[in-house]
């Protein structure tokens, strides 16, 4: 029986595809967009940047998040009125969704603006409170005045990027291990000088999409002009299929997303100089001066650019969407087959049964 199934199953073989339906389980948007944020309410203690994140009074007295009425999109920033003095930071923003997030998920973020300036280091992304176990998902992240968004991955040891899907060739490093190269991680950069900084601003933004499924992490990058029908408006449900190649994909064959990833948090913040913005080989590449003398104290000139403009962060399931867990269940293959030919294919297993 099961060698007669399979040898039926062979021809059928082009229509197996992808469970890649994901229905909308969370909405962060217009007025009630920070319900369901955490603040983190600390200094920076994980990438050493020279910003002091203030938790949500703060925050809203001093206008670094809110909402603006005019729009009802979220804005998220970095001071740029008060004067620093020496061996201070600036108020800066930092949030993390109280709800996390696991395979299974889908995670659209619409942004008008984006964070850029000598100095300035935004980003958007996922991890876990294990860190560096359950891994972390860099979906957006620049530095500076760099044009172009950088993607990555890191996680323990024994997860690589091998054979990927993708559009983007720009591939810095493909070893996803904490512990190895500085904790790099795994690094694909998009190509479009349209995917961060003022290239970003003046295309009207874009959408970013990662998809954390059991075959791999995809990302997609849609500029203004380019993002599609299916999430371009308040939809409640969302096919993969039609978004084409991703621009940066870590398969299942080198990563097994089972073993090194966990439902995720995600996170917003804008940190200033850091390991990344304000090492010297990168902060010399696009700046002048030194990070945090020239730009983080005095006055807060060159920081009017330093914020996130976003319409709303979606969260899809392929699970239940009712289940109000945050934990998404995983995708699955399935047979996209019409029904007379599974009604062939039980009648073919009924009779061999016999």
């Amino acid at each position: 029986m099961r060698t007669t199934i399979a040898c039926f199953l062979s021809l059928v073989a082009p229509a197996i595809v992808n469970a890649t339906q994901y229905h909308l389980l969370k909405d962060y948007s217009g007025q009630s967009f920070f319900d369901g944020w955490a603040d983190y309410g600390n200094f920076d203690n994980v990438t050493h940047g020279d910003v002091f994140y203030v938790n949500a009074s703060m925050a809203a007295s001093a206008k670094l998040a809110y909402v603006d009425p005019a729009t009802n999109h979220a804005i998220i920033k970095v001071d740029n009125t008060t004067v620093v003095p020496f061996n201070s930071k600036r108020n800066a923003v930092r949030i993390t969704t109280e709800e996390s997030y696991g395979i299974g998920s889908l995670f659209v973020a619409d942004m008008l603006h984006v964070p850029y300036g000598c100095s300035v280091w935004p980003a958007w992304w996922s991890k876990t409170p294990n860190w560096p176990a359950g891994g972390e998902i860099d979906m957006f992240e620049g530095v500076n005045q760099d044009t172009m968004n950088q993607m990555s991955l890191h996680t323990e040891p024994g997860c690589t990027q091998v054979n990927p899907n993708q559009t983007s060739t720009l591939v810095h490093s493909t070893d996803c291990s904490s512990k190895s190269h500085n904790n790099r991680g795994c690094i694909v950069v998009d190509p479009s000088n349209s995917s961060y900084g003022a290239g970003f601003a003046n295309a009207g933004g874009g959408q970013f999409v990662t998809e954390l499924a059991e075959d791999g992490i995809s990302m997609w990058f849609f500029p203004r002009s380019e993002v599609p029908n299916s999430i371009a408006s308040n939809m409640s449900s969302v096919d993969t299929s039609a978004f084409g190649i991703p621009l940066a994909n870590w398969p299942n064959g080198g990563c097994n997303i089972n073993k090194f990833f966990q439902p995720q948090h995600l996170i917003i913040d804008i940190t200033l100089c850091g390991i990344f913005a304000g090492s010297p080989s990168v902060f010399n590449q696009t700046c002048s001066g030194d990070c945090y003398q020239t730009f983080v104290l005095g006055p807060p000139s060159g920081y009017d650019n330093a914020y996130f403009e976003i319409p709303f962060v979606r969260v899809y399931s392929s699970g239940n969407t009712n289940s109000g867990s945050g934990n998404a269940r995983s995708s699955a293959k399935v047979l996209s087959l019409p029904m007379w030919l599974w009604t062939l294919v039980a009648g073919v297993a009924l009779g061999s049964a016999f």
